[in-house]
């Protein structure tokens, strides 16, 4: 096994309580979480079962986890991302376009294993997804300890959920939240998918997730969670498990829970809709880089539907180099209004273990 490591760690962590407001610097953003290949079909057409359907594809850099950090890293917050890749030419090309990104990444290279793959098919407001989890079953835990013992300028983790839903990853994304609570950063969860959640069990999942500060849920992952499909029940329901839920809502934006049964709604920007691919990652990195550097529920849920907005009008999960100045939550990522999201992208941390394929 071998390691490379950088970056630019204070001497101690950060002690301003997210939501609270304050002028400390901007913390780093540890992400565990998914890195794939997506191969997304945006349908030109309803899906013709058994036969043709028009449409256009292309092959993109994709993950839950490692789609959130990209775009914390675009919002010019230091974030580390660990997660695992096959030892293979995509997992290499993954590696490449995150560090190109800003992001700093410690990420298991798995020999034997590919790289996880994702076929998206997108049509109008909905995606389905087909899976192959790959390397990302190689989560290791101690990839995480590793990275929260240097990184002495993290504040918060977060995890998505899709490591705790496959038996294989499941230690390493409970480990990752174990850590994060032992050395007092924040934490939050995002619940992935509904489908996988009633797979795992709902209330096995809301057990492994019980105490985070935040967590995220759309819709339909509220109502596999809950066994309600009122958003307002749903995120007070949540409250019981977390500090703060939040529910997404697409197009009629999110709400945000907090304990007493306090809602907070936002609305979604309306914008023309090109893939839905990747919109609820960004979703969350624009909720937390604002949470996380002080601002309140209502501002903090209004930045993250201004960002999941903003991904929806592209093909694929990640940002595209596009000059700020005409969407909503720009000023605030150019340091010109908002939460401060100035904290540029730290030096690349590459941590390239060998591992043994999953069983």
């Amino acid at each position: 096994m071998t390691a490379r490591t950088g970056g630019d760690g204070s001497a101690a962590r950060p002690s301003r309580t997210p939501g609270a407001g304050g002028t400390a610097a901007p913390s780093r953003l540890v992400v565990v979480g998914d890195v794939t290949t997506d191969v997304v079909a945006v349908l030109a057409a309803p899906l013709a079962f058994g036969s043709d359907t028009p449409g256009a594809i292309r092959t993109l850099p994709g993950g839950q986890g490692a789609n959130t950090a990209a775009w914390l890293a675009w919002l010019g917050r230091r974030v580390t991302l660990v997660g695992a890749v096959g030892d293979d030419d995509a997992g290499r090309d993954r590696l490449r376009e995150l560090t190109a990104a800003g992001v700093a990444c410690a990420v298991r290279r798995c020999p034997g294993v590919p790289t996880g793959v994702v076929l998206v098919l997108s049509q109008a407001r909905e995606r389905t997804m087909v899976s192959q989890r790959g390397a990302n079953l190689c989560l290791d835990g101690d990839d995480v300890a590793d990275v929260l013992t240097t990184a002495t300028d993290a504040g918060h983790l977060h995890l998505s959920g899709y490591p705790l839903l496959d038996a294989p990853s499941r230690p390493g994304g409970l480990r990752a939240l174990d850590e994060a609570r032992r050395r007092g950063l924040t934490t939050s969860v995002d619940a992935a998918s509904a489908h996988p959640l009633r797979g795992a069990g709902p209330e096995r999942f809301l057990t492994w997730v019980t105490g985070v500060d935040v967590l995220l849920a759309n819709a339909d992952e509220a109502a596999v969670l809950t066994g309600t499909a009122d958003p307002g029940e749903a995120v007070r329901h949540l409250t019981r498990i977390a500090r703060h839920a939040v529910v997404k809502l697409g197009r009629d934006g999110a709400l945000w829970g907090e304990g007493g049964g306090r809602l907070h709604h936002a609305d979604a920007p309306r914008v023309p809709v090109v893939d839905s691919t990747g919109a609820g990652d960004a979703f969350a990195a624009g909720l937390l880089a604002a949470w996380v550097d002080g601002a309140p529920p209502p501002e903090a849920v209004r930045h993250g539907c201004a960002l999941g907005s903003r991904a929806v009008t592209t093909v694929g999960g990640r940002p595209t180099p596009t000059a700020p100045g005409a969407w909503p939550g720009d000023a605030a990522r150019a340091g010109t209004g908002g939460p401060r999201w100035t904290g540029r992208a730290g030096t690349p941390v590459v941590a390239d273990h060998a591992a043994d394929p999953p069983p």
